[in-house]
Formats: C-alpha cells, structure tokens, sequence
C-alpha cells in the first residue's frame, strides 16, 4: 500500500490526481491543511510520499512549493496533469434559488469567475479547500451555501450538483509532482523510463550567464519545458532558476549536467522520472 500524504481531504484535486497516478493500486492518504504539512509526514516517516500541485496552466506557478521543494531535501519522482473541472454544489434540500454564498478555495474562485458574474447575488467567500468547503457545507448543515469543487466530492458529503463544468476556461490543467525520501526513490520510479528532470541553480549576476547555460542545454539537444525564475531573499538583482528539461537521451543528459554545473552556483537536480500523463 502506498501511503501519500496531500493538501487538502478526500474528493479534493490532490487526491483525484494521486488515485490516478497510482491507477490499480492501494493508496493510504494523509490529508493535510497546508503543503508544508505535507513535508513534515514526508520527513516524519520516509515510507510515507508527498504529492502537491506546482503549477496550472491558468493560474500559473505555485511559488511557494517551489521553495518548499528545494528546502525539503525530497526528490521528485513522477508527475501527473490533471484536467481541473469545477462543480458548483448545494445540500440536497438547497436550489438555485435559495443560495446566497459560494466557498472554495480562492484559485477555484477565480476559474469559475465568469459564471460567478452571472451569478452576482452569490457571494464568492475564499476556504483553504476545494472539496473541503463541500465537507463544512455537510457537516454543518449550512443552507444557502454552494461549494464550488469536483463533481467527485458530491457524493462523499451527500451534496447536490447544480451544475457541472462552470470554469471560464475549459483547457485547464493542473501539474502535480509525486514526491519520495531519495532513499526510497528507486522504489517508486522506472529509472530506465526517467526522460525528464527538474533542476534548481542560481547564476552570476554577469551578462550573458543564462544565455551561456541554455546554449549548452541546446547543443547537447536538451528541450526545456519551463524555467522559472525567482529573486533570492537578500541578494538583491540574484535570482534562483527552476528548469524543466525533457531528454531522449540519458547520458546526453549528464554531460549538459556536467557542462552546466561550472557556470552556475547552487545546482541541484530536484529529481528525474518519467513525464507525465494528462488525464480529462
């Protein structure tokens, strides 16, 4: 059985995207409030994995777990995209007509703008949770709320779905990286199918030092996917970058590796595992 801690409860995105990853086997969750919670269950048993979302195609980069990520010292060893499409639900006794506030999580909210505009007298309150807004509705009998979440959740807390599908932008996915100790990787992960990493460094504030590392990425036939740059806390006009590369070649891999490593400060491969499925 594998045991994965993530944020939020049952129903929620995380958990969707963690059954879908590991698809036919036996999965343990341990919900968490927030995503530093989630690596402290890693640390606090090096059995247990870690699953967080690091980046939407709307939304954009979750920075915060970028920080997180490079902090932990755990290793990145598999991805999923997940197609993210909202609910909008009620307790069973509710309708259209007697809702007044609509909870979810601030993110959820701002992807279901467009219908919530047409829907003016519905008052968008912000949770720490998708599906978990859908649990306080239940739990606390709160009619004339509406939680917005996915429709899977509905009947975990016996809600009613009101309408399905009702963020602005259809092609919205959500990036989720599976998470191991380093110790009990190789455990988790293919490393004879591993044709992608992530990696953090930090450059010299010279000209010309990123275009230095992307040209050696280019000739040793490296596809970035996505660079990330962040400002160090302290170190004013110094930045850390986050690269996605994908590789066909392995070794080709680590000799842009080997290349690279001289020109920059702070390497680190944040882990190497196969790219990821995209599942609707």
């Amino acid at each position: 059985m594998k045991k994965v801690a993530i944020q939020g409860i049952i129903g929620s995105y995380h958990d969707i995207a963690v059954h879908n990853y590991f698809e036919n086997e036996e999965v343990e969750l341990i919900c968490c409030d927030t995503f530093e919670q989630v690596f402290e269950a890693m640390r606090n048993n090096n059995n247990v994995l870690g699953t967080i979302a690091i980046e939407n195609t709307i939304a954009g980069s979750l920075l915060h777990n970028y920080e997180l990520l490079r902090d932990s010292q755990m290793t990145i060893v598999g991805e999923h995209k997940l197609r993210i499409s909202h609910s909008i639900m009620c307790l069973p006794d509710d309708d259209w007509e007697n809702i007044t506030e609509v909870n979810s999580h601030p993110v959820a909210l701002m992807q279901c703008r467009d219908f919530l505009n047409k829907h003016p007298k519905f008052k968008a309150v912000e949770t720490e949770d998708t599906a978990g807004s859908a649990e306080r509705i239940h739990r606390l009998q709160l009619h004339g709320h509406a939680a917005i979440c996915s429709k899977f959740a509905a009947p975990l807390y016996d809600m009613k779905i009101l309408k399905e599908g009702i963020e602005t932008n259809k092609h919205n996915f959500t990036r989720f990286l599976i998470l191991s100790d380093p110790c009990k990787a190789d455990e988790i992960r293919d490393g004879h199918l591993s044709n992608k990493a992530s990696i953090v460094f930090t450059l010299p504030h010279a000209e010309g030092s990123l275009s230095q590392v992307l040209s050696i990425f280019s000739f040793y036939k490296i596809n970035l996917t996505k660079i990330q740059s962040l400002p160090i806390i302290g170190r004013e006009w110094e930045y850390q970058f986050y690269v996605d590369v994908i590789f066909n070649d392995y070794l080709r891999f680590h000799q842009s590796v080997d290349a690279i490593t001289p020109l920059t400060r702070e390497f680190k491969i944040l882990g190497e595992y196969q790219n990821g499925r995209q599942t609707i």
